[in-house]
């Protein structure tokens, strides 16, 4: 029988956690580190809490510090890996009430009208996607991995 999570975080976490889950990275401090399932931006993570809690509020302090202290270390290895103009970071929770961070690098490349805009305007624009596939993005997985491995 198929095991029911409260929604794709939980799954995704619960995956990571049994090794089952060909997006995750690293298991930081403060949870897992995933590749985004749409590499439209090459580099598209997201760091998922683990434990799954609902939102970074019912974090206390240290917890909090950790979660956004991991959040930005992704984003200094991306910077030194990927060579990107810069990273935009959304901590929402609107769709999946849990915990997770979104971690873009934004490249000059990218046509005007989307680099200087949120990076879900390429989803809202129905920009054609260009979904995970482990086969091409190991080697990104691989050299993301090793760069937090040096720092942590």
């Amino acid at each position: 029988m198929a095991e029911v999570y409260e929604n794709i975080i939980h799954e995704r976490v619960a995956l990571a956690n049994k090794g089952e889950n060909k997006t995750a990275i690293i298991k930081m401090k403060s949870g897992w580190l995933v590749l985004g399932d749409n590499q439209i931006i090459t580099g598209y993570c997201i760091l998922l809490s683990d434990p799954v809690v609902e939102s970074i509020n019912v974090l206390d302090k240290e917890k909090r510090e950790q979660f956004l202290l991991d959040m930005t270390i992704v984003g200094d290895v991306l910077l030194n890996t990927l060579n990107p103009q810069l990273i935009n970071y959304m901590i929402l929770g609107n769709s999946d009430k849990s915990l997770h961070a979104h971690i873009h690098p934004r490249y000059e490349y990218e046509r005007d009208e989307y680099r200087k805009r949120p990076p879900f305007i390429y989803s809202f624009n129905k920009e054609p996607e260009k979904p995970f596939d482990y086969e091409r993005d190991k080697e990104l997985i691989y050299i993301i991995k090793n760069e937090i491995e040096k720092i942590m």
